[in-house]
């Protein structure tokens, strides 16, 4: 059931290099026809070459380095000997990757299609020499490709009623971890079969446990042994840990045959057993005449013993590979494989195989290879014969050029700016295309602040993305989220009914049942589905829903103002409505499709899929019903279609939805909500990715970054190492050492993989790194002066280049940005000779002319661009009549006096301060609830305030759901906080609340009027006036702020000059102080602790520092001295773009 759209845009990149045509059979269906390849003409082989492909029979080992023509070789050989008669298929060519038997199969099909008598023919001809019809290759299949039919053909009917699946990563590592934690529930019962030693319990449940146990499972399969081996062998040498991953290794492999599954090694190491029989053995024997194999030296134990019952006893095996690049030990890959083939398949009457080398390298030029030799002189390959290691040692360059650079920074960052000039100079002065360039790195950490770096110095990268769960896909989250709802909501309504629920009236025998199409008619028979708050939010902005913000707060509002129609006072919050109208869309039908018609659309889907499980389809049903239920894919498949960026990230959508099919179509015997959430309770604890057949979407002109396991079969003109640091590579550190796989050996305990194996393999994968580079190889690294920091790996030595100490950064990159800024300051620096300022002058000119299709392309290089050429601007009208009153308030007398002279100008007079954040409206929202309390027209009671909040909370602008959800609590907290210190007693009793004043007075030479409004004005048994501000923030000021604050100052300032004289029955009222009261913050636990807010007081004023301070205040104003002044209040101000005094300003006025 997979989609047609699915399969139309995802197919389209996997399929790109085998082109197919589209034929209509007689009966009406569709079939596929393979386009003829395109000949290739035959390569130019050199005489090493030309020996592999003459190799008549018998076992053959080819020692093919970096760039000595391998894969040429390899399809030349099977080429000639088709051409030689053999029937191609007869030969079998095996290796390692998808990606590397495709491209070997169109190899092979290009170079068949070129030889005499290949040419065009109907579907079923037989090809072979001299044949007219189709061209026919040999087969070219993975180890594991080739495994899975042969065990598949050879599959017992009587006890497998369907085929064996091949289990993923993901579902072998749920399975492992499943199997451990009922173990352990087991032992808890006093029933387990077996037990893990003492020391190991507490890790059982732990990720790392899991994988430990997977590599014990791989490693005894890979040998060929069993369980009862297994634990003989661990009882022999004393081991329990093994005894017990023994009895585990047997219970996996029997939970694995019911549920008819089978992991990656189980195959492979099943397949060698199948080819040991000799009933299979004789088919094998008879059906292949020449074997070929790709890679040899990624081969395990597993794979060696199924060659050996496939090709082995002297048959024509043909082996190719490098030991030198052997890095893959953590897969289980064994370089013992390739070092004992002469002796493993002897030819009939020899004692060992011969061993072929090619001996041309036509990848790196000469100075390369000089220095990589110096690198495998340090690799010994014992067992192989002395004179072909020599020459395996011993490439020929085909090119004289060929460059090696080792350079050492000081500082990480200086490395990474020295990494990007050098790529930049590459591209604009060498001419390299950027995909012809990579930055390779030890292991994948560094790679994201790699990108980040580079990406800013304006080189174009392309990092594959993150390997990440099924589950975890952008585009497979929402399909998942969408069926769990519905799955939830089946299972709820298939629920049997409980004994004695029996209020339910039967309905009448004559009712007329529902339509089916109930809910979509807006009928409201149909049953709702329940969607939590967070979950409707999450799916409305999914592409499931194609919402935004505004929409969602459009419907948000018309659903509140909906609900205060019908009658409630104080409409519940629209994310609360938002998410019960997507359970029951007919409600939606009266309201603008323009802002509703998402909802709607997707509430119909989730009432559509629970219908589907509730009558008992399966998930796949489901999951097809939502994808398709929506624009979405039509969407991706055009997306796709197009390519660029948009393409390749909706090529990955399209593959992770595809695979979701897949995933969905293996558990087709789920059917209901039941089965739905059991799939889904898989797939969410998958902690691994799986692998895809798609492959990552590989930006066309980009720099490639990527680990140098990841680089192996793959090459650039300009490769960059980076990162080569002692401890970091090698990396030394010993792998799995928990319950030792690698110490399970053929012949008895192995020993402990020592520091030299681990160095020797730590090289290998220095070597490939380094040979994938064609013209030129940089090696970099850090050097710390500090004797404890980072210091170059002991590998930069062995290249033989003298390492370059640079001690400094690049000048500038070489980048038009940076070009234009050297220029304009060359232009105006007073030190430069009129000769080069009139030089730079002039090459701006140029820049600054350049145009396409009327957009400037370098615009900064235009005069009209330099702000800081612009004459500061002044204004014949001060900002103050000297004449008239300074007006100020309290806060912004702290801003002139303490805190910043330009800010309150930009803000306050400019008016350029940004709009109010929802921070500010908190603070309103909270100062109208504490008036209306303290004022009496609210009581002092949680639960109103709570719902006056609710019926205004929707109107405050928050980033999330989740921060209006969060800030929500905060405003009860605080509320809380309020209510209990109004009712506490104190001693005073409130006279007034947002009590406003206006007052002037004399303050130094200058008048200031003074106004604003106070929050509560309070009084005592002796007649004083206290003024209380209320503060929301989440920071308080010092007890040393505090008796000089500029704010309570004014207040009492203003209580001096007759501002709450109408309070107190025109009297004059004594200061007692003022108390900023912090709402947000809890007291000490000396004053009641954090039920109460902190209360901070100021005393009555003494002195005469308050007057100084206005009059400090107005004679910045009057004299228009905003000059700006740096402290914490920087960290959140709107203007540091635009301020001398910050470094980020200064760049853009000065």
């Amino acid at each position: 059931m997979t989609p047609p759209s699915l399969s139309s845009a995802a197919s389209s990149a996997a399929t790109s290099a085998v082109p197919h045509q589209t034929h209509r059979a007689a009966g009406g269906g569709y079939r596929l026809v393979r386009t003829p390849p395109v000949a290739a003409a035959p390569p130019v082989l050199d005489a090493a070459q030309r020996a592999v492909v003459e190799h008549r029979e018998g076992p053959l080992l080819v020692l093919a380095g970096p760039g000595t023509g391998k894969t040429t070789t390899l399809v030349e050989a099977v080429t000639a000997r088709v051409r030689r008669g053999t029937d191609p298929g007869r030969i079998l060519v095996l290796t390692f990757s998808r990606k590397a038997a495709v491209e070997l199969r169109d190899r092979m099909a290009a170079r068949a299609a070129a030889e005499p008598g290949a040419g065009p023919g109907t579907d079923g001809g037989a090809g072979g020499p001299g044949a007219e019809g189709p061209v026919v290759a040999p087969h070219a299949a993975t180890f594991h490709s080739f495994c899975y039919a042969l065990v598949r053909a050879h599959q017992a009917p009587d006890l497998f009623a369907d085929p064996v699946r091949l289990l993923s990563g993901p579902e072998q590592d749920l399975l492992v971890r499943e199997l451990l934690a009922g173990e352990a529930a087991l032992e808890r019962d006093g029933r387990a079969r077996f037990h893990w030693p003492t020391d190991l319990k507490a890790a059982r449940t732990t990720r790392g446990f899991a994988d430990e146990v997977r590599a014990v499972l791989a490693r005894s399969r890979e040998l060929g042994l069993g369980p009862r081996a297994l634990a003989a062998f661990a009882r022999r040498i004393g081991r329990p840990d093994w005894i017990a991953a023994a009895a585990f290794l047997d219970e996996y492999l029997e939970v694995s045959d019911l549920q008819g599954v089978i992991d990656y090694t189980e195959l492979v190491h099943r397949a060698a057993l199948l080819a040991e029989r000799p009933e299979v053995y004789a088919e094998l024997a008879g059906r292949y005449d020449a074997v070929y194999v790709d890679e040899y030296q990624d081969t395990d134990p597993a794979q060696v013993r199924l060659l050996r019952a496939l090709a082995g006893q002297g048959r024509t095996l043909v082996a190719f590979g490098d030991p030198d690049q052997s890095i893959y030990a953590f897969r289980g890959a064994d370089i013992n494989g390739i070092l004992d083939f002469p002796t493993d398949f002897p030819p009939r009457g020899r004692k060992a195989a011969p061993v072929q080398v090619l001996t041309v390298s036509r990848r790196s030029g000469a100075g390369l290879l000089d220095a990589t030799r110096r690198l495998t002189a340090r690799m010994p390959l014992p067992k192989l014969p002395a004179a072909a290691v020599r020459k395996h040692r011993e490439l020929h360059a085909v090119r004289s050029d060929g460059s090696v650079a080792v350079r050492t920074y000081p500082t990480s960052g200086a490395e990474l700016d020295g990494i990007a000039d050098v790529l930049r100079r590459a591209h604009l002065e060498d001419g390299v295309p950027w995909h012809d360039m990579a930055v390779l790195l030890r292991a994948a950490a560094p790679l994201p602040a790699l990108r980040r770096a580079l990406t800013t110095a304006g080189v174009p990268v392309h990092l594959d993305a993150p390997d990440i769960p099924l589950h975890a896909e952008p585009a497979v989250a929402p399909l998942l989220l969408a069926l769990r709802l519905a799955a939830e909501s089946a299972a709820e309504s298939a629920a049997p009914e409980l004994p004695g629920d029996t209020d339910v009236a039967p309905a009448p025998e004559d009712a007329e049942s529902p339509a089916p199409d109930a809910a979509d008619d807006g009928g409201a028979t149909a049953p709702r589905v329940v969607v939590g708050v967070e979950d409707a939010v999450t799916l409305l902005t999914s592409p499931l829903g194609g919402m935004d913000a505004a929409d969602l707060r459009r419907l948000g509002r018309a659903l509140r103002e909906e609900e205060r129609a019908a009658g409630r006072a104080v409409p519940r919050g629209s994310d609360e409505l938002i998410a019960e109208a997507v359970g029951e869309p007919e409600r939606l039908t009266a309201h603008d499709p323009a802002h509703a018609r998402g909802a709607q659309r997707l509430g119909a889907l989730l009432r559509a899929a629970r219908d589907a499980l509730a009558g008992g389809g399966t998930a796949q049903d489901a999951l097809w019903g939502l994808w398709q239920g929506t624009p979405w894919p039509d969407r991706l498949e055009r997306a796709a279609l197009r390519g660029g960026a948009a393409g390749r990230n909706a090529d990955r959508d399209l593959d992770a939805v595809c695979a979701l099919f897949e995933t969905a179509a293996r558990a087709e015997e789920r059917t209901g909500g039941r089965g739905a959430l059991n799939l889904i309770e898989e797939l969410s604890a998958h902690d691994i990715a799986a692998d895809t057949l798609g492959g990552p979407a590989v930006r066309p002109d980009a720099v490639r970054l990527m680990t140098a396991h990841r680089a192996k079969g793959l090459e650039w003109r300009l490769v960059v190492v980076a990162g080569v640091q002692e401890g970091v590579w090698p990396d030394l550190r010993r792998r799995g050492s928990l319950l030792e796989a690698d110490r399970i050996g053929t012949d008895g305990l192995a020993p402990p993989l020592g520091q030299g194996a681990l160095l020797a393999e730590e090289r290998r994968l220095f070597y490939v790194a380094a040979t994938r580079a064609r013209e030129r190889l940089l090696v970099t690294a850090v050097k710390s002066a500090n004797d404890d920091g980072d210091q170059p790996s002991r590998l930069l030595t062995e290249l033989g280049v003298a390492p370059q100490d640079v001690t400094h950064r690049a000048r500038r990159p070489l980048a038009v940005a940076a070009l234009v800024a050297e220029l304009r300051a060359t232009t105006v620096d007073p030190a430069a000779s009129p000769a080069l300022r009139d030089a730079a002058a002039r090459r701006l000119a140029t820049l600054a002319s350049l145009h396409d299709d009327g957009h400037a392309l370098v615009p900064a290089a235009h005069p009209d661009r330099w702000w800081g050429l612009y004459e500061p601007t002044r204004s014949t009208v001060p900002v103050r009549d000297r004449d008239q009153p300074v007006v100020l308030s309290g806060s912004a007398l702290d801003q002139l006096a303490n805190t910043c002279a330009l800010q309150w100008f930009l803000g306050r007079e400019v008016k350029a301060e940004p709009p109010s954040t929802a921070a500010q409206g908190f603070g309103n929202v909270v100062h109208v609830l504490a008036d209306e309390v303290a004022s009496g027209r609210a009581p002092a009671d949680l639960d109103v305030l709570m719902e006056r909040l609710d019926s205004v909370w929707d109107a405050l602008a928050f980033d999330a759901p989740w921060k209006s959800r969060q800030e929500k609590d905060n405003a009860r907290a605080v509320l809380e906080r309020f209510l209990r210190w109004h009712v506490l007693e104190r001693g005073r009793t409130p006279v007034a609340t947002e009590h406003g004043f206006d007052v002037t007075l004399e303050a130094g030479d200058a008048r200031v009027r003074i106004r604003g409004s106070m929050d509560r004005v309070e009084t005592d048994a002796e007649g004083n006036a206290y003024i209380v501000d209320f503060k929301t923030g989440r920071a308080k000021p010092t007890a040393a702020e505090v008796a000089h604050h500029a704010q309570l100052a004014v207040y009492q300032l203003a209580v001096r000059e007759g501002a709450v004289d109408p309070l107190f029955n025109d009297t004059r009222p004594p200061s007692g102080g003022a108390e900023l009261v912090q709402l947000r913050l809890g007291a000490a636990r000396r004053d009641g602790g954090d039920t109460l807010p902190a209360v901070q007081h100021q005393g009555a004023l003494e002195g005469a520092w308050a007057e100084e301070l206005l009059a400090e205040a107005a004679g910045r104003v009057l004299d228009e001295r905003f000059t700006p002044s740096t402290g914490q209040h920087c960290a959140n101000c709107a203007f540091r773009g635009a301020c001398t005094a910050r470094p980020e300003g200064r760049q853009v006025v000065e």
